[in-house]
């Protein structure tokens, strides 16, 4: 009889390895492309192979002013977006938990809408009901239209973890004498933790690189992805606008990355209590 230690082992089919290779790459050779391009020095087009290899474009690049002013105005946005959206996120996840009322299920479902409608139909509605209102389009009106979807993400993550929760801990603290503070400190705060953490990344990223309800909601303000997508009308900046791109993809992937893994060391914590 096989011991678990070698089952664990076994070699995958090719049936299965084949198509998931296939679809890795599928998934990342765009972000290659963008990677070797960034060192061409071909200007205008996309020639390959590539006619010459320099790194000129990295250095005029961290030149631009307008590129340094877009990438701070999204890392504000994204910061701002995503501790809103951990604020009423985990309190909205709290009230549907913990509390029975009438369209409890209904308040539910319009939580998750956002996300799951089409992101031009979010961003008609934000600036359709901010122009009713005459708020003028700011840095402001980007960090809220980023918070209704961002809001979602953390809002999943801990009502997961609060239905996992047993709130026998949360009645014990209240037995030995804790105020609701302490509570929500000492108890509820560690268990809830790492849900906050991974849905607060996942939640800056999408944020980070938002295009289309920013284009709704930002008015003359330009975030890092309104300049990329600005620069794609210009074929001389398109060696730039690469190697923009693939710093984009670099701080993407640490949050996203960060995410998964701490979802994945409390999942395995789960399952091993």
């Amino acid at each position: 009889m096989p011991s678990k230690s070698s089952s664990n082992t076994e070699k995958t089919p090719l049936g299965i390895l084949g198509p998931a290779i296939a679809a890795v790459l599928f998934l990342n050779m765009p972000v290659l492309i963008i990677f070797i391009y960034a060192f061409t020095t071909d200007t205008q087009t996309f020639t390959f192979p590539l006619p010459g290899v320099t790194t000129q474009w990295f250095g005029v690049a961290a030149a631009r002013s307008d590129l340094w002013d877009a990438l701070g105005l999204s890392i504000r946005v994204a910061l701002l977006a995503t501790l809103l959206a951990i604020l009423l996120g985990t309190l909205a996840a709290a009230a549907v938990s913990r509390s029975k009322f009438f369209g409890r299920e209904a308040v539910s479902f319009l939580l998750v809408l956002p996300l799951a409608l089409p992101g031009i139909v979010t961003g008609i509605a934000l600036r359709s009901t901010m122009g009713a209102m005459d708020i003028p389009f700011s840095f402001f009106t980007i960090v809220v239209g980023h918070a209704t979807f961002c809001m979602v993400i953390v809002y999943n993550n801990v009502l997961a973890r609060f239905r996992r929760m047993s709130w026998s801990i949360v009645e014990a603290s209240a037995d030995l004498g804790a105020n609701s503070w302490q509570t929500f400190r000492y108890v509820l705060l560690p268990s809830i933790s790492t849900a906050l953490l991974a849905g607060g990344m996942l939640a800056f990223a999408l944020s980070f690189d938002e295009v289309i309800v920013t284009t709704f909601t930002a008015g003359q303000e330009s975030t890092l992805p309104i300049w990329i997508f600005s620069q794609l009308t210009r074929p001389r900046d398109r060696p730039v606008t690469n190697v923009v791109a693939l710093f984009v993809v670099l701080i993407m992937a640490i949050p996203i990355l960060l995410s998964y893994r701490i979802s994945q060391r409390d999942g395995e914590t789960q399952l091993n209590r």
